[in-house]
């Protein structure tokens, strides 16, 4: 452990010597003239050093251990702000504060200067973020495997109502968390071909990849520090680099395209995530991206092993690749070329390895959203992993037709290969040893309906991990206010066991407890409206409702429902601007991906609307509408701590579980939402008289889905109200240009994949609507509203990754904890 910090505490003068020290060192100046940023990089720098030795502590007690390790393989790790985190899990945090206030520096000032890391967009890589925090707090070894993206997905400006994408330059500073290892670099090949010759020594066909076109992998690693426990699991994100930076030669030719080849092929690959996939080049570079990352990470995976124990047939006793949707899935047969054409052994070998080694976790029930990659491409990438998967493919269909004889139809809804695809997430379930949703409901649709063949050969491999998340960072840290009064209440057990919180349900019926809770739910309203006066230039009440839905932009999640709502209050105030109204105020927060055209404009929408509202005095400001512009986890902890209500209002069946719904919960805020995800469990654990349900069933989507009779524009002609909203959209009332909001008109009444209103806005319109009435209702009953507000705080046990993690090691991992002396 550091001299700066033992088990004693924070050396705070030591502590300031380094501070001066560094800044000296790295800008030259005395730190009352240094920048703020300067400062931060000089407080990460000293931070980064007390994790450093930390660091080196763990990597002793885990070569004594030799324990098992998880690679949890993701294109996404939405990890957040870290100084502040690392602070917190160092316990370092409230003396690191009070040293830099002896030297007029303003911790909190320097943690703003942090950027967001751009290593992921929504739930997943959130997902994984938490999963490794967790990991780390309960003792088990772990690397995260992603990539090392320079732009992230991108950087959300609103311009004139739009979305606009522009860099999210994250890296323009040196980055003083990261730890480059150059020393793990990895070769990772694309294209050319393969050729067999034979080897007499060992009497076996070798396959030999030619004519390749090859980048260099470089991991940089990011600690991730466990809650006090000296325990520091790693974040390996790799980036590109060329393996000849420059050929002299033919830019002595004039061949100067050719002379810069692969530092471009290396650019590329690591610039952003989620490229846009609308044409050619957006998907080769995004099956790129996935094999770069797999590559690397599993060759260096085997490489450790190997280095450390020796014999690969005992490879899955010490090593689990935990794929994270099926983006990672081509390391199922990248693991076989490694084992076959690296380490020689043969195929049955490799196999019985791999699928005991590999693991798949399912996050969508969506079809169109199972990765499917064209052969044609697939096969011209990557030649090598191409011919391994047609071995995998030819074997499990012989396994299906042995099982099934004379059913071709189980090809057709199994094969992995199949009308020109390879299909990812039949290769995963296939060569992966457990298949698992992420929500009670999620796992029984996927046994059921999505996957359900599978399901019926191979029901061992199925099991559900409900998801969770962090109470460190979504409590602890994001909200300081209520985390201080909960622990003055019940203790800290809270931090590293969630379940504890539960003892807080006695103080339900306690009105002075109930009156505080709801003091600091109103001073973090009053930190979220200060925000959004800085960012937003509007004026929003902390006594109004805040009514909150921040999540990425999907149709499937229905922002639309949400702002066809508030479109249909604003006509009621209109219409009559005397009636009893609670004032509200409705935040938005998403991104929508680059080439998802309604989606943006739906965006454009609820920025029109807002437009039209927040400058209508005649409201008296009883309701406003804001979009938060860049939504992501710093401006997430504020948003989480402030909220009232909950919007999880997808239609039911097609949220796999959310993770939002949860923070939002353990905040304080009840759930306005379906019957889907993880909805259905937090209703279960905090009770329904807590929470505000609406909508169609899973079963009654599923059911119009499969049998039809939704008709959408029988509603529009026989619902006056809802012919008025949508006639809104063409005629001028939210835009000049009356042709501009018409693909979303279009969606619902006539359809743009095939079947108008997809997503059951329509039919859930006025459950929806009743809902919210309900919620206006409750909320002016101050005790009762705070009465189910502590209710969700204190029912969120069960939401906590520290749960899921323990889960999935006893079910697949089979981890053992490490503790460092």
């Amino acid at each position: 452990m550091s001299t700066l910090l033992d088990k004693a505490g924070m050396d705070k003068a030591a502590f300031c010597d380094e501070i001066k020290a560094v800044v000296k060192t790295l800008y030259r100046v005395d730190p009352e003239d240094a920048t703020e940023q300067q400062l931060y990089h000089a407080v990460g720098h000293v931070v980064e050093n007390l994790v450093v030795h930390q660091w080196l502590d763990y990597c002793k007690a885990y070569k004594e251990k030799q324990p098992k390790t998880v690679y949890y393989l993701s294109m996404e790790f939405l990890v957040g702000r870290i100084l502040g985190n690392d602070l917190i899990n160092l316990g370092a945090y409230d003396d690191v504060k009070e040293a830099l206030e002896s030297m007029n520096i303003n911790l909190n000032a320097l943690e703003d200067c942090e950027p967001d890391p751009a290593l992921g967009n929504g739930g997943l890589g959130r997902l994984a973020a938490c999963f490794l925090d967790s990991l780390a707090t309960l003792g088990y070894p772990a690397y995260g495997c992603g990539i090392r993206y320079h732009y992230g997905m991108f950087k959300q400006k609103i311009e004139n109502g739009f979305q606009k994408e522009v860099p999210d330059n994250w890296l323009k500073e040196a980055y003083p968390f990261e730890l480059k290892r150059a020393e793990h670099a990895k070769e990772v090949r694309f294209g050319g071909n393969t050729r067999t010759e034979f080897d007499p020594v060992h009497q076996k066909l070798m396959y030999i990849h030619e004519n390749y076109a090859s980048v260099r992998a470089v991991p940089y690693d990011i600690p991730v520090l466990g809650y006090k426990n000296g325990v520091v699991d790693t974040l390996r994100i790799w980036d590109a680099e060329a393996i000849n930076d420059f050929e002299l030669s033919s830019f002595d030719k004039g061949d100067y395209a050719k002379a810069v080849e692969q530092e471009n092929l290396a650019r590329t690959i690591t610039e952003v995530l989620y490229p846009n996939d609308n044409h050619a080049a957006g998907k080769e570079l995004r099956l790129k991206q996935q094999y770069f990352f797999i590559s690397a990470s599993v060759q260096e995976a085997v490489r450790k092993y190997v280095e450390m124990y020796g014999d690969l047939r005992k490879l899955p006793e010490k090593v689990v690749f935990q794929m994270n949707d099926t983006h990672p899935t081509v390391a199922i047969p990248e693991l076989m070329r490694i084992l076959m054409d690296d380490y020689g052994l043969e195929w049955d070998a490799a196999w019985d390895i791999t699928t005991h080694c590999c693991a798949y976790t399912n996050h969508t029930i969506m079809q169109e959203a199972l990765e499917k990659w064209p052969i044609d491409l697939f096969q011209r990438l990557l030649p090598r992993v191409y011919q391994i998967v047609e071995e995998i493919n030819r074997r499990f269909e012989a396994q299906i037709r042995n099982r099934y004889p004379n059913d071709e139809s189980k090809i057709r809804n199994m094969a992995i290969l199949y009308d020109g695809q390879v299909r990812m997430a039949y290769l995963a379930i296939a060569g992966g040893y457990s298949v698992n949703g992420v929500a009670e409901l999620h796992t029984e649709i996927l046994k059921n309906n999505v996957l359900k063949d599978f399901y019926d050969m191979m029901p061992e491999k199925f099991n559900n991990k409900t998801n969770g998340i962090t109470q460190r960072r979504f409590l602890l840290k994001g909200n300081p206010r209520l985390a201080k009064w909960i622990t003055e209440k019940i203790g800290d057990a809270w931090i590293t066991d969630l379940s504890a919180i539960g003892a807080l349900k006695p103080y339900l019926d306690d009105e002075k407890a109930l009156a505080d809770f709801m003091e600091i739910k109103h001073a973090n309203k009053e930190r979220l409206a200060a925000y959004i006066k800085e960012h937003n230039g509007v004026e929003v009440d902390p006594n109004s409702i805040f009514d909150v839905q921040v999540k990425r932009l999907h149709e499937y999640k229905r922002q639309l429902l949400n702002i066809l709502h508030v479109m249909y209050l604003y006509d009621k105030l209109k219409a009559d601007p005397t009636i009893d109204f609670y004032p509200r105020t409705f935040i938005f927060g998403a991104k929508a991906s680059a080439g998802y055209k309604i989606a943006k404009l739906i965006i454009k929408l609820i920025n029109s609307v807002a437009d039209v509202i927040n400058n209508d005095r005649s409201l008296n400001g009883k309701l406003k509408v804001v979009f938060i512009e860049d939504y992501k986890v710093s401006n997430g902890e504020i948003i989480f701590a402030a909220a009232d209500v909950s919007e999880q209002i997808s239609t039911a069946s097609k949220e796999a579980s959310g993770t939002g719904n949860m923070k939002f919960m353990l905040n304080g805020a009840p759930t306005l939402g379906t019957m889907d995800g993880a909805n259905v469990e937090i209703v279960r654990e905090a009770g329904e008289e807590n929470e505000f349900i609406f909508g169609l069933t899973s079963d009654e989507v599923i059911r119009f889905e499969q049998n039809g009779g939704y008709d959408p524009v029988l509603i529009y002609n026989n619902d006056p109200t809802i012919h008025r909203l949508l006639d809104q959209l063409i005629d001028g009332t939210y835009a000049e240009d009356r042709n501009l909001f018409r693909p979303i008109y279009e969606s619902l009444l006539t359809g743009h994949y095939g079947r108008p209103d997809q997503y059951f806005i329509l039919a859930d319109f006025w459950s929806y609507a009743d809902a919210q009435k309900a919620v206006e209702v409750a909320y002016r009953d101050k005790m009762g509203w705070a009465r189910k507000a502590m209710a969700n705080t204190a029912s969120a046990g069960k939401f906590s990754s520290d749960r899921t993690i323990e889960q999935y090691v006893e079910d697949i991992w089979h981890l053992e904890k490490i503790k460092v002396k």
